[in-house]
C-alpha cells in the first residue's frame, strides 16, 4: 500500500525505468526512465502528441480506464511499485491526486466539493461535523480560497470564477492527504491574472508535495518549474534544471523546441 504519510525525502517521488505504453498497436511511450524529485515542481514539455499527458496518467493508472492499453516496465511512487498486488487503485489515487486541464467542480456546494473524496473513500461517520469543518477550512486556506468563500460554503461551486474553480479542484484533493499532485495544463482555461495566482500557489504547494505539471506554455515552465522534462515522439530527450534546459540544453532537439524552431 502507498502511504499518504510518507515524508518528503531524497527518495524520488516518482521513479520509472523501461516504461513503455501502447494504445493498441501504436506505441505512445518508449523506454521512459525518470526520477522526479519531491518538494519541487517538475514540468513536462514538448509538442502536441509527444506523450506528455499519457505519461502523466501512468502515475495514477488512469490510462487503464481506456480500452486496449498495454504497459510494460517499472513505475514506483514514493518507493512503492504501483503494480504490486497490494496496491489498490483507490489507495493509489488518494496518494496521487490529479488536476485536469479544465476545472471540473461538481455541481454541488463548495463545502461538499472539498469533502467529496472523504465521502467516497472514508467510512461514513468516521469524522464528526467539527472535524469535517476543519478539513474544509484547512484545504481552502491551503489554496488561498478561504477568505473568498468562507461565507458561501453552501453555494453551488459552479458559480465560482474559473480560477476559483481550479483552486477548489486542488483543495478537493487535500483532505485525502496526497503526496503527489499531477496537473494537466492546469492554467489553460485561465486569464493572465488567474495564471499568475495559480503559479504562486504552486510555489507554496511544492514545499509539501511532489508536483508534476504538463504545460505547452514555455514562459510558464520557466516561471513555475524547478526542473523540466522535454519529450518528443514518446521518448525523454532531456531532463534537467529549468534554467539549464532553457539556456544550455545538452540536446539539439531541446534547443530547437525551447527556442521556438520546432513544435
Amino acid at each position: 500500500m502507498i502511504s499518504t504519510a510518507t515524508p518528503l525525502s531524497t527518495t524520488p517521488g516518482i521513479h520509472t525505468r523501461n516504461l513503455n505504453l501502447w494504445y493498441g498497436s501504436f506505441q505512445a511511450l518508449k523506454e521512459v526512465a525518470l526520477d522526479i524529485k519531491p518538494g519541487i515542481v517538475t514540468a513536462l514539455i514538448g509538442p502536441s502528441g509527444c506523450g506528455k499527458t499519457t505519461l502523466l496518467r501512468c502515475f495514477n493508472r488512469i490510462n487503464e480506464r481506456y480500452g486496449n492499453v498495454r504497459t510494460t516496465g517499472e513505475i514506483a511512487v514514493l518507493g512503492k511499485n504501483i503494480y504490486d498486488a497490494d496496491v489498490s487503485l483507490s489507495e493509489l489515487r488518494k496518494a496521487v491526486g490529479m488536476v485536469f486541464q479544465r476545472p471540473n467542480p461538481l455541481p454541488i456546494s463548495i463545502r461538499e466539493n472539498v469533502l467529496f473524496g472523504v465521502r467516497v473513500h472514508v467510512k461514513r461517520g468516521a469524522y464528526g461535523r467539527g472535524e469535517l469543518d476543519a478539513m474544509v477550512e484547512s484545504a481552502l486556506r491551503d489554496v488561498q480560497l478561504w477568505d473568498d468563500v468562507k461565507d458561501k460554503l453552501k453555494k453551488n461551486a459552479l458559480h465560482l470564477s474559473l480560477e476559483q474553480q481550479q483552486k477548489l479542484c486542488i483543495a478537493r484533493l487535500l483532505p485525502l492527504k496526497p503526496r503527489v499532485i499531477l496537473m494537466d495544463e492546469p492554467c489553460s482555461a485561465l486569464d493572465a491574472e488567474g495564471i499568475e495566482r495559480i503559479e504562486l500557489l504552486l510555489q507554496e504547494l511544492r514545499k509539501r508535495f511532489t508536483i508534476l505539471i504538463v504545460t505547452h506554455n514555455m514562459a510558464q515552465a520557466r516561471r513555475a518549474a524547478d526542473e523540466c522534462i522535454y519529450m518528443l515522439l514518446g521518448r525523454i530527450v532531456e531532463h534537467d534544471a529549468t534554467m539549464k534546459i532553457f539556456h544550455n540544453p545538452r540536446e539539439k532537439e531541446t534547443e530547437m523546441y525551447v527556442t521556438g524552431r520546432y513544435g
